[in-house]
This record gives structure tokens, sequence and C-alpha cells, in this order.
């Protein structure tokens, strides 16, 4: 039996599918079964301790006393303890409550927003500890502030150390706004400030979304190096830590929701940052994230502008800031986030200012999409046909060739190609051009914040797994499928197998191959497990998008006149061709390697 070339569209499709498997096989770790309540917490208290007491023995905090203000040698001294009250700044989008013990925020929530439980949805609730690091130790995180509601939108909190010493915040909050201003200031004790002295902020990042797995792999912390753009990040899947100079802000990202530090009045001079996972069978936090920056100067007062932001990751309302605080959405790098800043999110708005079901924007966004698209299709299908065509006069080369060398074989096959006015690798370059697009979804749609909570048909919501069945953990099944049956990915597996199908069927290939066809098959069957814990848009994108092209190929291929176009091929043949570069540089390949064999001979 004869051997014939692989068909060039196929092998580059396989890569990029392989690839983009492996891309998102990153996100298919396994959770383990949960514990009890009181295990959870006790084993994530001991984390937040350990990491604690890891930090402190760093060069930028030095602690010996992580009480109050006791020692008074340096003229502090403090009252009895208090009983704890709350003041709240509230606004249409966000409400915060204040808490006199630290005067730091013990509480945030965004008022629009639910868990996936349809629970309130807090940022912080008491999981947050706000300290400025003095000298010898002194924790204000732990001492009893006054406080005075100013307003219904501002709040000061006072710390009176004695002696004419105070430590003042003053908390403000804007009508409509995520962002929540916060001055502090201080008045005699720069004897405390050193060099090292600094604001400590450390975070439990609470769990918001049906998927754990997701949405831990989702959560880390950023920041932005002050004077330029550029921005890096501790790393998502282990404990991380660096020490940094010059940032400007630092965010401690999650899913689909941020919590931001800006400094206002300058740049975080030094910055030492920290990313602890919880213990694996804590189920009601995320990340334990810190950060350790610079506040003042050495012997002097705090007079520092802060801004802390605890809002959504939706991209027009962290733009506005001019911060760069949209770099936190995960749209991709290069060529795929200007598809996403540039098309899609645009596309995007406009559809959902008319107020339709998110389902159909999906819907109306692959149409346009493969609207746009469809000149490359075209294309790539006509190339195909002439293939297709071409195909009889191939098998009599392979025939004509079989017991010679396979050089002369292929030395015929693209002459062949070049007086019939084919270019085999017409059906691959346009698939090429999109392949940008194809990845920037990918990316798109699990970022999107618009799709949280939305239902669509039987999926309640389309930024998470449409489960239609839960069948309970099962070891190894639940590392390569999962506990459940998505019913999008389903449909999208099915249309992908029968897109293959089809594309088998229209191009004649791998029939000397048959292990490369069967692998074709087989990745959509291994998409299955991967995209079966993935977001339900994102799959239901994916089985649109396939229907739409099983449509085009239909009418592409009514259109399409293979004899007429066999006639032109043979009419074309007939002339005297020009040989055009592509042949030429693949001539001299060939004449390249002959000469190589001649020689080994």
């Amino acid at each position: 039996m004869n051997k014939k070339p692989f068909d060039i569209n196929t092998i580059i499709g396989f890569l990029l599918i392989g690839g983009i498997f492996l891309y998102f096989g990153y996100f298919g770790r396994e959770d383990k079964p949960a514990v009890t309540e009181n295990e959870n917490k006790s084993d994530s208290a001991q984390v937040v301790e350990e990491t604690r007491d890891e930090i402190r023995k760093d060069s930028l905090y030095d602690a010996t006393n992580d009480t109050a203000f006791t020692d008074t040698t340096n003229g502090v001294v403090t009252s009895a303890p208090q009983e704890e009250q709350f003041f709240t700044l509230e606004n249409k989008v966000l409400r915060v409550v204040i808490s006199s013990k630290g005067g730091q925020v013990a509480e945030a929530r965004l008022k629009k927003y639910q868990t996936y439980d349809s629970l309130p949805l807090y940022l912080i609730n008491k999981t947050s500890r706000f300290n400025f690091d003095l000298a010898n130790g002194k924790n204000t995180a732990d001492l009893d502030f006054s406080g005075v509601q100013n307003s219904e939108n501002q709040v000061t909190m006072t710390l009176d150390a004695g002696a004419g010493k105070t430590l003042e915040y003053t908390y403000r909050i804007k009508p409509d706004d995520y962002m929540l201003d916060w001055d502090v200031s201080s008045r005699g004790l720069g004897d405390l400030m050193t060099d090292n002295s600094g604001l400590q902020w450390e975070m439990q990042t609470l769990r918001h979304e049906k998927n754990l797995k997701n949405e831990r792999a989702n959560t880390h912390l950023e920041y932005r190096f002050a004077g330029d753009d550029d921005y890096d990040d501790l790393s998502a899947t282990s404990d991380d830590s660096e020490v940094e100079e010059n940032i400007k802000w630092v965010a401690y990202t999650q899913q689909f929701f941020s919590s931001i530090l800006i400094n206002k009045s300058g740049d975080f001079k030094k910055a030492e940052l920290v990313s602890k996972n919880p213990v694996e069978t804590e189920e009601a936090y995320t990340k334990l994230l810190v950060s350790k920056v610079s506040a003042g100067n050495k012997g002097s007062d705090l007079n520092n502008q802060y801004g802390l932001y605890l809002g959504p990751n939706k991209y027009d309302i962290l733009e506005a800031y001019n911060q760069g605080f949209e770099e936190l959405i995960p749209l991709g790098w290069g060529i795929l986030g200007w598809i996403n800043r540039g098309l899609i999110i645009n596309l995007f708005n406009w559809l959902e200012g008319y107020g339709l079901n998110y389902g159909l924007i999906i819907l109306i966004i692959a149409v346009i999409i493969k609207m746009i698209l469809f000149p490359f299709t075209y294309t790539s299908y006509r190339s195909m046909a002439k293939m297709r065509v071409l195909k009889p006069e191939i098998d009599e080369l392979n025939e004509q060739y079989k017991d010679k060398e396979p050089m002369k074989k292929q030395q015929a096959t693209m002459e062949l190609y070049r007086k019939a006015g084919v270019n085999p690798l017409g059906g691959c370059i346009p698939i090429l051009f999109q392949m940008p697009i194809l990845i920037a979804l990918f990316r798109f749609f699990p970022s999107s914040i618009e799709l949280r909570q939305q239902p669509f048909l039987w999926a309640n919501d389309l930024s998470t797994y449409d489960s239609i069945w839960t069948f309970g953990y099962v070891p190894i099944l639940d590392t390569i499928y999962g506990d459940h049956v998505s019913l999008f990915t389903l449909l999208m597996t099915v249309s992908t197998l029968i897109y293959t199908y089809m594309n088998q069927q229209m191009t004649g290939s791998n029939q000397q191959y048959p292990q490369l066809k069967y692998m074709m098959y087989l990745m959509p069957v291994v998409f299955l497990g991967v995209f079966n814990n993935y977001a339900a848009g994102l799959s239901y994108y994916y089985f649109v998008a396939n229907v739409i092209t099983f449509s085009q190929q239909f009418a592409i291929r009514a259109f399409i006149d293979e004899d007429k176009i066999h006639a032109k091929m043979q009419e074309k043949k007939a002339k005297p061709q020009k040989e055009n570069r592509f042949m030429r540089r693949m001539k001299e390949i060939q004449e390249e390697q002959n000469r190589q064999a001649r020689r080994k001979k």
C-alpha cells in the first residue's frame, strides 16, 4: 500500500489543539475532600500565625512585642481595653465597617454581588489586618482607637498614645465608588519611626465561587512598579515571596474581585510580598496574602494618603481609575490582549447595552466573529477543494514513484502543484490567522465578571460549570473528569467530533496514517475532561461556533463547483507558469537535500 504525505492542515490543527490542551490543563489540579469546619478554622489560623511570625523575622519587621504601646520609656501609654465599636461608610455599591480595634477596616461588602450560594459577598469579613510597624515592635492593629462619624461618608479614628502623641486615620467614601480613601497622619510619633517602619497588610481571601479549584488558581498577589507600566506577580500555584522596590500599588486579585492598596502620596520605596496557599482541606479561604510596605522616614511623623479599592474586576470600572488596574484582568499578552481590549470587550459592552440575555450576547458575538472570519474560512475551504480535486493525480504520482527515491516523488508532487496553481499551505494559512482570536476568547470568557451568576437555559451561572448531574467524589474520575456532568461541555465535544469527521471527509487525508486520525478524534474527548470544570459560557461559545462553522461549510460546498475548479486547474496546467517564490524555495530545499543525499552515498 502506498504511503501518502501528511495533510498539513491536520498536522497544524493537531499541534495547536494540543498546545491549547496543555495550557488549560494547568488548571486541572485535584482538590481533596473536605474535613470538618473546626479543623479548617484551626488549620487556617495556624497558617496565618506561622506566616506572620516568618515575616516579622525578616529585615523589614523587627518585632519583639506584638501587643500594645506599653513601653513607657518611649513616653507611650495606653488606657484600659475598651469595648469594640463599629462605624459604617456606605454608598450604593459598597458598605465598609471600621472597627475601633486597630482603627482598621473590619468588613467590606459589595452590595451588588452575592457568593455562589446566594450569601452577601464580603471581600473583608474580619479576615484582614492593617498594622503600622513602629519601633520596638509596637502593633497598632491591636490598639483601641476612638472614632467619630464626621458625616455619612467620612469617619475619623484616633489613637491617643499619651503625652500629646496621636495617630489618626481618616476614611472617606464617594457615591457609587469602590475606592475607600484612607489618610494617615501622626503627631509626636517621629521618635518611633525607623527606616524599617512600614504598613503591613495581611488578608485571607474569602471564597466566592462554586469552583474552588479554579478560584484558587486565579487568586494571587500582583503589583505595579512606579514610573512605568511594568507589572509582576507572585506564583498562583505555590507559596512564594519577593522583596521589591518602588511599588505604586499592591493588589490581592481574586477570580472576579480585587482588593488594591495604592499610595496616592508617592510610592512604596520598599515592599515585602508573601503568598501562601491554605491547607488543602480549607474551603472558606483561597489564599493568605501579605504585604509589608514602607510607610515613612526615620524620625518623621506619618503623613500618607492611601486608597483601598474594594470591588469587581470589571474592565471599564478598573480603567476609570487611570492607574493600570485593568491589567489585573487576565485578557492575555500581546496580540491576545489587543484583540480582547480592542474588539471583544467593546462588542460585548455594546450588546450588553441592549439588555439582552448573556446567552444571546454570546450567540451574537459568535455570529459576528464568524462573519468577520468568513473570508478566511472560504479561502481555506476553497484551498481544500483544490487539493481534493487534485487528489487522483497525487495518487497517480504515488503509484508511479512508489519504488523510487522519496525525494523524486516530492519533486514531482511540487511540480504538479506549481502547474495547477495550488498552494499546499493555502488551507492552513487562513487557520493561523484565526488562531489569535480563538485563543483570545479562551482568555476572555473565563475572566468576564459580566457572565457571573447569569443564567441561560439549564445553566444557572455562565461563569462556572453547568452541572446537570453531580455524582460525588470518585478519586480517579475526579482527577480526569470531575464530580459532575456539564451539558454544554458534552455538546461542545460532540460538535467538535462531528467537525473533525467532516474535515477528514473533505480533505480525504490520513488514510495511510490512521493513528494520526485517531489522535484527532481523541483530542475532543480529552477536552471533555478539561472543560467539564470550566466556565459554561466558554463551552457554549465553542458549541455555537462549531454549529455556525457547519452551516458555513454546507453553504460554501453548495456554492463551489469542484468540476469548474478542476477544469480551471487543467487549463492553467496547459499554460506556461511562472514559478512563485514559495515553489522556488521548496525546489531549492529539495535540491539541497538531493545533494546531501548524494554526498552521503
